[in-house]
């Protein structure tokens, strides 16, 4: 786009002399070049694009010999659409350039005490909301009165903004006093001031539309994430003090509640001033929104020249804290407390648990020596034993096994903890083999159970169990996924089970298996409070 601006000014340019200029006006674009002498620029100027306007300050140095010749380049676009983001939907896109005798674009900088004032159009489609009725005197403040009416508004923004507050009172006679604080709740007595701003609200200031404006420019706003403001009815003795004069220099302080007597209606809205960097992204450094931003253009301040546009956002209503805390009894919000009660008494026992199950995950921890290691064994593996988490699937039976290597065996060896259970439901659980020298590559392992189990404690669910040797840390798995039970599957209380490949790890019954274990027992955020691994860091009171 830039690259056809420059080629149609080229083309343009040839044929203007000193003092000429050419308009192109169509329904999608406006553009002006106009042709001047240097001395031009020595005088303050304004320039009008359609119906924006931009006005330079005077002497604005260029660096140009006295009898150089400057094209002036102004052009306005319907919407500004570039980088696509919702802060410039409403507003005319304003570009403004001064170039050479070479067709080169001059930059042209400025401060902020001789600013650069640019007036954008907003999109005359827009439609201006209603202003919202604030109706104060329904609440009953003899229990919640508060010093001034209270409401929060959320400014959260990547780019800076500014606040516009229109305040239209049902009662024109009355005096306000409007306070405000950014990100914290503003206090005004006799012994605290906390406040970052204010203003009298009197019926000297009211304008032909019979509204109270006040603005917050972007710079103020700046790095804020949040305004609380107040407003309050002045009392006869403080309206003679502060609204009898016509400039209000002293800040009304008072210790005695009030009760608002007439509504009033409120609407805000923010606006901003923004440009377009080298990379087509709407920046608004260097850029101050001015007090004369109304709701169908925007005042800007700039001290540089590129393609800029105007934000305008009408804000939702914001929080009402003293109808709140005016409506805030049980009797009127009993589904609410109830609800909150509910929820809190379930939490707490959640808590205690988790917390309880916690204790007990500690003692699951930790290697375990098998009781029949001899001490004059000095090859070691470890042997990590996975148990379903099905119903059931924990045994309190006595599970002895063999392991058959390439270059030996070893005997009947037990699986045992003196400290704690093991082989209990969703368990596992790892141990730590001695044998006398090294068995080889594994090939099989017979295991079984003794069938001592009380009730459902008897039968034992085994999903996979992985042998390591911690000499070349080279793994085994045996793959199970099978009943070790007299009066399920098979009837089987014994099984030889062979070392996987890898097509046996690969298959989709144990891969499903171990991926739905994980995803359930530790992946979830809910469920894995109930099933949580105890090897696994996050506990279940942080869960």
């Amino acid at each position: 786009m830039n690259d056809l601006k420059s080629l149609l000014t080229s083309s343009l340019n040839m044929y203007l002399n000193i003092g000429q200029t050419m308009l192109i006006n169509t329904s999608q674009v406006f553009m002006s070049l106009e042709t001047k002498a240097n001395e031009f620029l020595s005088n303050k100027f304004s320039q009008s694009i359609s119906n924006a306007q931009i006005q330079c300050p005077q002497n604005v140095n260029l660096n140009l010999t006295n009898n150089s010749k400057i094209s002036i380049r102004s052009m306005m676009e319907p919407l500004a659409s570039y980088d696509n983001t919702t802060y410039t939907n409403l507003s005319r896109l304003v570009t403004f350039s001064i170039l050479d005798e070479n067709e080169n674009e001059i930059s042209i900088q400025t401060d902020m005490s001789h600013p650069i004032e640019i007036i954008i159009p907003r999109d005359p489609s827009i439609i201006i909301p209603p202003m919202i009725l604030q109706n104060v005197t329904s609440m009953n403040y003899t229990p919640h009165n508060q010093l001034f009416d209270l409401h929060y508004l959320n400014i959260t923004s990547s780019l800076s903004i500014s606040i516009h507050f229109e305040f239209q009172p049902l009662n024109i006679s009355l005096d306000y006093l409007f306070i405000y604080k950014f990100d914290q709740l503003p206090q005004l007595n006799t012994s605290i001031n906390t406040i970052d701003g204010w203003t009298c609200f009197c019926p000297l200031n009211l304008s032909n539309e019979t509204l109270y404006k006040y603005f917050i420019n972007n710079q103020q706003t700046s790095d804020h994430q949040s305004i609380i403001y107040g407003l309050r009815e002045l009392n006869s003795t403080e309206m003679m003090n502060t609204c009898s004069n016509t400039s209000i220099s002293s800040l009304p302080i008072t210790d005695q509640r009030f009760n608002f007597t007439s509504n009033y209606q409120l609407r805000i809205y923010t606006s901003g001033c923004y440009y377009l960097d080298k990379n087509n992204q709407w920046k608004s450094d260097g850029l101050t929104v001015g007090p004369l931003t109304n709701h169908y253009e925007t005042q800007c301040f700039s001290t540089h020249l590129t393609s800029f546009a105007g934000g305008f956002i009408i804000l939702p209503e914001s929080i009402n804290w003293n109808y709140v805390f005016a409506n805030a009894d049980f009797m009127k919000n009993k589904t609410i407390y109830l609800t909150v009660i509910c929820v809190s008494i379930i939490y707490i026992i959640l808590i205690i648990y988790a917390r309880f199950k916690d204790k007990k995950d500690i003692k699951k921890l930790g290697v375990t020596s098998l009781p029949d290691n001899h001490q004059s064994d000095e090859y070691f593996y470890q042997i990590i034993v996975f148990t379903d988490q099905r119903k059931g699937a924990g045994t309190n039976s006595n599970v002895d096994f063999i392991i058959y290597g390439d270059n030996d065996e070893t005997h009947i060896r037990t699986l045992a903890d003196s400290q704690r259970k093991i082989l209990q439901r969703g368990g596992i659980d790892s141990f730590i083999m001695a044998v006398p020298e090294s068995l080889g590559l594994l090939n099989c392992i017979r295991i079984w159970h003794d069938n001592t189990g009380k009730g459902l404690s008897s039968s034992w669910f085994l999903k996979y169990i992985i042998i390591r040797d911690l000499q070349t840390m080279e793994k085994f798995y045996f793959i199970s996924q099978r009943w070790f039970a007299v009066e399920k599957d098979d009837a089987k209380i014994e099984r030889i089970l062979p070392v996987a490949g890898d097509i046996e790890k690969q298959k989709f019954s144990y891969i499903l298996s171990k991926k739905a274990y994980h995803s359930v027992s530790d992946g979830h955020l809910w469920f894995s409070i109930f099933s949580r691994p105890p090897s696994n860091q996050f506990t279940r009171v942080q869960r």
